[in-house]
């Protein structure tokens, strides 16, 4: 969770898209997964990017969280340019910034619960291993941090790779379907621990096709093939306890 100390760095944590494209392949095989896309993220926000499967949402939060570059186009993250930056400066700058959810939990099987967050913090060289046993137990863990993988649940297993994602304190939390493989219970605890990273003031950016998952974001973003067709505001974001699907 923040503190006092990292408030400077949220309110600059904003992400600006302009005219953004992305491509794939060359000729008449090109692909094009994200045509002139424009948009803004405030800092502290939650938004969800809603769109079916091959619509481009996945492609954009990784040109957002440095994963992969754009093909054209400005993006802007925490008040830097990093469209056009090499990959060991997109490195330093997800390591700096962005933490990383996705659906298939992608947990090393031989480390306990404990050392996949760890190995974060030790390749990494940010955060603290110290606080790692306090972190696991604010997603629900106190009690499994010796466990591995094969030992847990989906859920709980989910829950280990939030605890990583926030193992550097990132300002900018990206989750890419984080409830896909995930019953309904067990989809809620994880929409609501992440509701609750955003109201500490962290910038969440979720993507997921459905549209129920929707109903906790601040803004819904909907992508189809490549393009934002809506940005809707919730005026009143339902608690994840509410979401049904």
């Amino acid at each position: 969770m923040k503190n006092a100390a990292s408030t400077t760095t949220l309110t600059r944590q904003g992400v600006s898209l302009r005219g953004l494209t992305k491509d794939f392949g060359t000729g008449d095989a090109t692909v094009h997964a994200l045509r002139g896309v424009d948009l803004d993220i405030e800092p502290g926000e939650l938004v969800v990017v809603l769109g079916p499967s091959g619509s481009g949402k996945t492609t954009l939060i990784n040109i957002i969280g440095g994963i992969e570059p754009a093909t054209a186009g400005q993006v802007t993250v925490a008040g830097e340019e990093i469209g056009d930056r090499k990959p060991a400066d997109l490195s330093d700058f997800r390591r700096e910034h962005v933490g990383f959810v996705f659906q298939f939990f992608n947990l090393i099987p031989t480390l306990t619960a404990r050392e996949n967050v760890e190995v974060i913090v030790e390749l990494t060289g940010k955060g603290d291993k110290s606080k790692v046993p306090a972190l696991l137990a604010s997603v629900g863990l106190a009690d499994r941090q010796g466990n591995f993988p094969s030992q847990l649940s989906g859920g709980e297993q989910q829950r280990v790779a939030l605890a990583r994602a926030l193992a550097t304190d990132p300002d900018l939390l990206l989750a890419d379907e984080p409830t896909g493989a995930l019953d309904l219970a067990t989809g809620r605890q994880i929409l609501s621990l992440l509701q609750d990273l955003h109201k500490d003031g962290r910038t969440v950016v979720l993507v997921t096709h459905n549209s129920s998952v929707a109903q906790i974001a601040d803004r819904v973003v909907t992508v189809v093939d490549g393009i934002v067709t809506s940005v809707k505001t919730n005026k009143t974001p339902a608690p994840a306890s509410k979401v049904t699907w």
